[in-house]
């Protein structure tokens, strides 16, 4: 059985997502491909005009020299005329004064042949001394200019001039320019091919430096090195497309970074509740403990305390993953808050505190219901956390001039203003001792600075120590007489978030 061989300018490999084989053809480098187009350009373009030129300058150089024979012939035939008719007798109308100025051209030119004949067609003269009068130049045609020799509006005779050697009535001279001119236009196509060449290879350097940037950087980024950037800009697409890569390589970077920050925030705060749990269950079972119904309470509450936080830590994930999408649609928030405020009223106040809500009535924004519930519900959650008994939780919605306001406020213990400047980060927690329980898992101000974001907006906390705080969610408003509309952000179900 016999093998096809592969051709010689192809290598089989390969493709890695389809799984089918495919053929790359190997190709010059850019720059070679560039400079060789700017010579096949550059060498059509002289082609070209030699091809051009060559055809338009035979075309007027044989009517130029054709003319100036003709002017030539018309001026000896006009100055025989003016001393035709000047001797006494009629056979001496031809005589040596009559054609004195034909002699005077003969010596001037020997190149020429200058024939005069009369009006019956005998040579009356002809410089051409190897021919005969009957055989002199060819009567008419391009190959000799004439003109008749006129006295008192009647033809004496006729001059016949042409240039030894020649068909178009040019001279030694004329076709000495002619060739020079055709050397002249080679010397310049070749001139122009090796500008094209070096044209070319310049511009090709310079089209494939930024591109080899790209390329390199995303080398980089191959390797590990997140941080590589092409440093390109401008208003060229190739500019644009260094920008491009740039604003993905930050993307990539930013997603390694939460990855990284994921997997050792996840690793931490788990690493104490399992030691309880693998403490309590090794406690167990060499008999240490009796699993009595305490001690399975204990290793429940733990269990139950891993869970929401590996569910904080999905929502918070998804949240800061810019790719997934939210749904967008015309809110109101007085209304949406109003069945938050119902649903945790209950919850306040079994936490021994007085809950009180105000609103400011149809604020409209353009949001996700899902989202906004749940960072509400965060920052109510955080304020019964810190609050004492006997403390009040206020939540507000207020319209303003461009947005609307979402206000939480406490009487609890507050915060210092560099505490401020922490309490929206990951896993951060104000001090346990003065929290009322655990102190929380420490990621649900990070989920309602991703929801804020995520509706262009920000949120700004006050607070004093001992007076309490206030966290307050800007959202841009939308118009009242706009009509309802939906807006997908990315692909991700919001229910998904819940």
């Amino acid at each position: 059985m016999s093998t096809k061989k592969p051709l010689a300018d192809a290598t089989e490999g390969v493709d890695p997502e389809t799984g089918q084989p495919r053929t790359e053809r190997k190709t010059g480098s850019y720059t070679s491909r560039v400079m060789g187009a700017f010579f096949a350009v550059a060498s059509m373009t002289v082609l070209i005009i030699v091809v051009v030129l060559a055809s338009v300058w035979n075309t007027h150089f044989r009517d130029y020299t054709h003319d100036s024979m003709q002017n030539l012939a018309a001026s000896l035939a006009e100055s025989i005329g003016y001393s035709y008719g000047s001797s006494a007798s009629k056979d001496e109308e031809w005589d040596l004064d009559t054609l004195a100025c034909v002699n005077v051209a003969s010596d001037l030119f020997d190149t020429w042949n200058i024939r005069v004949e009369d009006e019956k067609g005998a040579v009356v003269y002809d410089n051409d001394q190897t021919s005969s009068k009957l055989f002199g130049p060819q009567k008419g045609g391009e190959s000799v200019a004439s003109a008749p020799i006129m006295v008192k509006d009647e033809q004496v005779g006729t001059v016949y001039v042409r240039v030894f050697g020649s068909t178009d009535l040019s001279t030694a001279l004329d076709r000495e320019f002619q060739s020079r001119s055709y050397q002249a236009i080679v010397l310049a196509g070749l001139i122009a091919l090796i500008a094209a060449l070096i044209v070319g290879f310049l511009f090709s350097r310079a089209l494939v430096r930024p591109i080899n940037g790209i390329a390199h950087a995303a080398n980089r980024i191959k390797e590990g090195d997140y941080s590589a950037r092409s440093g390109l800009s401008g208003n060229d697409e190739i500019s644009r497309l260094g920008e491009t890569f740039d604003r993905m390589a930050e993307s990539i970077e930013a997603n390694r970074d939460l990855e990284r920050r994921l997997v050792t925030d996840v690793a931490h705060e788990l690493r104490t509740p399992l030691m309880a749990i693998q403490a309590t269950v090794e406690a167990i079972i060499d008999g240490v403990y009796e699993p009595s119904p305490e001690r399975l309470e204990t290793l429940n509450s733990e269990v139950r305390r891993l869970s929401r936080l590996v569910d904080a830590l999905l929502k918070l994930s998804r949240l800061e993953n810019r790719a997934n999408p939210v749904e967008m649609t015309r809110l109101d928030l007085s209304e949406l808050l109003e069945t938050v405020a119902e649903s945790h009223k209950a919850f306040v106040v079994d936490s021994g505190l007085n809950f009180e809500f105000r609103r400011d009535p149809h604020v409209y924004i353009l949001g996700n219901a899902d989202m906004i519930r749940q960072a509400t519900a965060n920052l109510i959650s955080n304020a019964v956390r810190y609050t004492p008994e006997g403390g009040t939780v206020t939540l507000s919605v207020k319209k303003g001039d461009i947005m609307g306001q979402i206000a939480v406020s406490d009487t609890g213990i507050g915060l210092t203003p560099e505490e401020a400047k922490m309490v929206f980060s990951r896993f951060w927690r104000a001090d346990r001792g003065r929290a009322r329980d655990t102190g929380g898992l420490g990621i649900g101000l990070s989920v309602v600075k991703e929801i804020v974001d995520r509706h262009n907006g920000w949120v700004h906390v006050d607070g004093r120590p001992n007076e309490g705080a206030c966290f307050t969610i800007y959202i841009p408003l939308i118009r009242e007489q706009e009509r309802p509309r939906r807006l997908r952000i990315g692909r991700e179900n919001p229910k998904n978030l819940s």
